[in-house]
């Protein structure tokens, strides 16, 4: 199994930034394919908000196209997701997801999720 530990939520003031950070790590061997990141504000559903695949191309939503960055270390299992120029709409539990390949099967891991809060 392949655990995914997010890090760098936190409160900020609209128009500030931070930077979110997801390591995945396991036992066992494993690869990963596509990374993104996820995110769930009170009493709406999960959206996706930026994705990486294995070979590079990126994907945002079009509410954070511009202000958001998804980057990966392939070498250190990690993602990671600047945001830049935050607004209050931003708020959420932030959640890293990875598509994983082990043992010669595909599963989807999740992490524990981070919450970014926007206030003045």
């Amino acid at each position: 199994q392949v655990q995914l530990v997010e890090s760098g939520g936190g409160l900020v003031q609209p128009g500030g930034s931070l930077r979110l950070s997801c390591a995945a790590s396991s036992r066992n061997s494993f690869r990963i394919n596509a990374m993104g990141w996820y995110r769930q504000a009170p009493g709406k559903q999960r959206e996706l908000v930026a994705a990486s695949n294995s070979g590079g191309s990126t994907d945002y939503t079009d509410s954070v196209k511009g202000r958001f960055t998804i980057s990966r270390d392939n070498a250190k299992n990690t993602v990671y997701l600047q945001m830049n120029s935050l607004k209050p709409e931003d708020t959420a539990v932030y959640y890293c997801n990875a598509e994983v390949v082990m043992f010669l099967r595909k599963t989807v891991a999740w992490g524990q999720g981070t919450q970014v809060t926007v206030s003045s």
